[in-house]
C-alpha cells in the first residue's frame, strides 16, 4: 500500500477534523490563551476530546496529577486501537511504531482497519500526516481568526450566531463518522449490529445518571470492549480464516492438518487410480471404480491380441533357423 493511497483515505479525516479544530481554537482563544497556545497543543497532542478537557482543566486550576489521570482515562483507548492495529501491520522498527502510535485516532483507526491488505508504513503515514496537517491547520486557521470573528459577532445577536457556528462545526465530525461505517456495514451483518449495539450502550451512558456521571473517555472504552467482546461471541471467527457463520447450521468444514495429509499422500501411492473419485470419511480410501460395460469388453479385446502374439514369438523361436539354400556340389 503506498503513501499516496493513505494521502487519498486521509483526505476526508482531514476535511471533518478542520472545523472541529478550528472550533477549539476559537475557544482557546474565548479563554483568553494566546495565540500560539492552542497550535502548540494541537501540535504535540493529536486528540479532540483529550484537548477540549484539557484545555478545560487548566482554565479551572486543576493540579497536575488530576489533569495527567484524566488524560489518561480519556485517552487509554488508543491502546485498544493500537493493539489492533498492530495485527495487521509488519515489523516496523521502534521510530516508525512510535510516529504511528502519535497518529492513532478514532478516525484514522476506522479508516485503516478496513483496509484488506496488510498495512505499510508509507500507507500510514500518509493517512495519518494528512489528517494531521488538516487538524493542525484548523488549529491554526481558528486561531489567526479568532480576533476577527470576535468584533464581528460582537453583542447578543453576534454570540447567538457564534454558538450556531460551532454546534454546526460539531456536527461535521459526527458526519463523517456516518460516512465510514455506514458503506461497510450494508454488506456486513455483524458489523451492522456492532453498530446498533454500540450506539445502544451509549444512548445508555447518556440517559442514566448514573453512568452519565463516569468521566469522560470511561463509556467509549466499556462500549467497545462490551459491544465488540459480544459480537465476537456471537460470530467467532474459525482459524482458517472462515467466520464461525458459514453453513447454514454454523458449523465449520472439517480441518486435515498437513502432517496427516502427507501421511495420506504417502500411505497411498496408487492414487492415480482412484480417477479423480471424491474422498470418503475420515481414514477410509475410495474404491476403485468399476469399469463400464464398453471399457472391459475393450480391455479383454487387448488382452487377448496380446495372447496372440505372444503365442506366434513362442512358436517362430522354436522353429529353430531356416536352412540356406545347397549351391553346386553340395555345398552350403
Amino acid at each position: 500500500m503506498k503513501f499516496t493511497k493513505g494521502l487519498k483515505d486521509g483526505l476526508p479525516v482531514a476535511l471533518g477534523y478542520l472545523p472541529v479544530a478550528f472550533a477549539y481554537a476559537i475557544q482557546a482563544a474565548d479563554k483568553g490563551f494566546p495565540f500560539w497556545f492552542p497550535i502548540l497543543v494541537s501540535g504535540t497532542n493529536f486528540t479532540g476530546t483529550g484537548q477540549f478537557a484539557g484545555t478545560n482543566l487548566i482554565v479551572a486550576g486543576a493540579s497536575l496529577g488530576l489533569l495527567f489521570a484524566t488524560m489518561l482515562v480519556i485517552n487509554i483507548r488508543y491502546c485498544l486501537m493500537s493493539v489492533s492495529l498492530s495485527q495487521k501491520t509488519g515489523d516496523f522498527p521502534l521510530w516508525q511504531r512510535a510516529v504511528v502510535a502519535f497518529g492513532v485516532t478514532d478516525e484514522n483507526y476506522a479508516v485503516a482497519i478496513r483496509q484488506p491488505q496488510k498495512l505499510t508504513f508509507p500507507y500510514l503515514l500518509g493517512l495519518m500526516g494528512c489528517s494531521f496537517a488538516g487538524w493542525l491547520g484548523g488549529t491554526a486557521l481558528g486561531a489567526g481568526l479568532s480576533e476577527v470573528l470576535a468584533a464581528v459577532l460582537s453583542g447578543e445577536t453576534g454570540q447567538t450566531y457564534y454558538a450556531m457556528i460551532m454546534s454546526a462545526f460539531g456536527i461535521s465530525l459526527y458526519a463523517m463518522f456516518v460516512a465510514i461505517i455506514v458503506p461497510p456495514a450494508r454488506g456486513d451483518r455483524r458489523l451492522l449490529l456492532l453498530i446498533v449495539l454500540s450506539v445502544g450502550a451509549s444512548c445508555l451512558f447518556y440517559f442514566i445518571p448514573a453512568l452519565h456521571s463516569l468521566p469522560a473517555g470511561v463509556d467509549i472504552i466499556v462500549c467497545s470492549l462490551a459491544c465488540t467482546a459480544l459480537i465476537a461471541w456471537l460470530f467467532p471467527h474459525a482459524p482458517d480464516g472462515q467466520s464461525g457463520e458459514d453453513g447454514p447450521s454454523g458449523a465449520r468444514p472439517a480441518r486435515t492438518s498437513p502432517a496427516a495429509a502427507e501421511e495420506a499422500e504417502t500411505e497411498a501411492p496408487g492414487a492415480e487410480a482412484f480417477q479423480g473419485e471424491a474422498p470418503t470419511e475420515a481414514g477410509e480410501r475410495p474404491a476403485l471404480r468399476e469399469p463400464a460395460p464398453h471399457e472391459a469388453e475393450t480391455t479383454e479385446g487387448k488382452k487377448a491380441e496380446a495372447g496372440i502374439h505372444e503365442t506366434e514369438v513362442r512358436a517362430a523361436g522354436t522353429a529353430g533357423p531356416a536352412e540356406a539354400p545347397r549351391g553346386e556340389g553340395g555345398a552350403r
